[in-house]
């Protein structure tokens, strides 16, 4: 694991962020509550979370920047730690700032 950043930071929250985690590729592994018009099939990959042509998640209110099938989100997205070295990576790397 990088230890780049401590870990978790609290003081990180996901309303001063800009959904940086929802830029990235999500892969689905047997998602199975996950909406199928939320899902893109790639014969190479697999299943992912469809994106956008400007690379954000279809899931991701765009207004409030908040995920609109937040308790049917995949598993690695539930597992994408608030504050961890891969948010905190991911927040640093689209212009933000990490505490």
């Amino acid at each position: 694991m990088n230890s780049t950043f401590p870990h978790p930071v609290p003081e990180v929250t996901c309303s001063d962020c800009q959904a940086c985690c929802c830029r990235q590729k999500a892969m689905l592994f047997g998602d199975l509550e996950v909406p199928a018009q939320f899902i893109a099939t790639n014969e190479r990959d697999g299943d992912s979370m469809a994106r956008l042509a400007d690379g954000w998640c279809v899931a991701l209110d765009r207004i409030t920047m908040r995920c609109t099938i937040y308790e049917m989100r995949p598993w690695i997205c539930r597992e994408f730690e608030l504050g961890g070295d891969e948010c905190l990576e991911a927040r640093t790397a689209n212009g933000g700032e990490a505490p």
